[in-house]
């Protein structure tokens, strides 16, 4: 049974980089798993975590996730979750290169998917987004309920959830997330109740500089300008 007085934090953390030398935007497919500097941030935030109360790691069910998940999940003893509820935005131009400099917004094709920037047209509505990232949260609060729980999943969802529980709209200008690879975005429950929400970047120094919350798109840099997700 639940009280008022119980506190439980749900940690939501955005996979470490991915081994991508094409910058193709891969969404939702499978195969793109951890980069050797991406698993070195997974271990940077599993020995951040490693003193706190964590009883349940679930994770979104693509690779990069999974991987990211797993070092904080054998910290604490615990078997790996998985809840699909996490998972990375749908989104058409999935496997197509689409960043700053590419010319994609030029071309003809695209154009009836950019149509509706505050649905978005190109995707998976925002709303619905909220709705299976609050549900994979409560769960994660219920099974954890009075502890801490790790969830670990992807930039845009994270961003839209936290943007609803913050009470800011949903639509939003994508370089200006703070969202950045293997983050940490904490919400603290007073029973059933979030209470704050938190921001860290346990992994900060390992991130290159381009990928930091709020920098500044370079022109032909791969993983740069995705206005969709990663």
């Amino acid at each position: 049974m639940s009280s008022e007085k119980d506190i439980t934090v749900v940690h939501v953390m955005r996979h470490g980089e991915v081994a991508n030398p094409d910058g193709v935007l891969y969404g939702r497919l499978p195969g793109y798993h951890l980069s050797d500097l991406g698993r070195r941030m997974a271990e940077r935030v599993a020995e951040h975590l490693a003193s706190r109360d964590v009883t349940r790691v679930v994770a979104s069910p693509l690779e990069r996730a999974q991987e990211t998940a797993t070092p904080i999940a054998k910290a604490h003893g615990l078997d790996l979750g998985t809840d699909a509820r996490l998972i990375e935005a749908e989104n058409v131009f999935q496997g197509k290169t689409f960043g700053v400099g590419d010319g994609a917004l030029r071309r003809p094709e695209n154009w009836k998917h950019l149509v509706n920037p505050f649905r978005p047209s190109w995707g998976e509505a925002y709303v619905d987004q909220v709705v299976r990232m609050t549900g994979a949260l409560e769960a994660a609060r219920d099974a954890a309920r009075g502890h801490e729980a790790v969830l670990v999943s992807h930039q845009l969802p994270i961003w839209i959830v936290r943007s609803y529980v913050e009470r800011r709209r949903l639509w939003h200008d994508p370089r200006k997330r703070q969202c950045t690879l293997a983050s940490l975005t904490t919400f603290t429950y007073e029973g059933d109740r979030i209470v704050s929400v938190g921001y860290s970047e346990p992994a900060r120094d390992l991130v290159p500089v381009h990928l930091l919350a709020g920098a500044k798109p370079v022109k032909g840099q791969p993983g740069q300008g995705k206005a969709f997700g990663a």
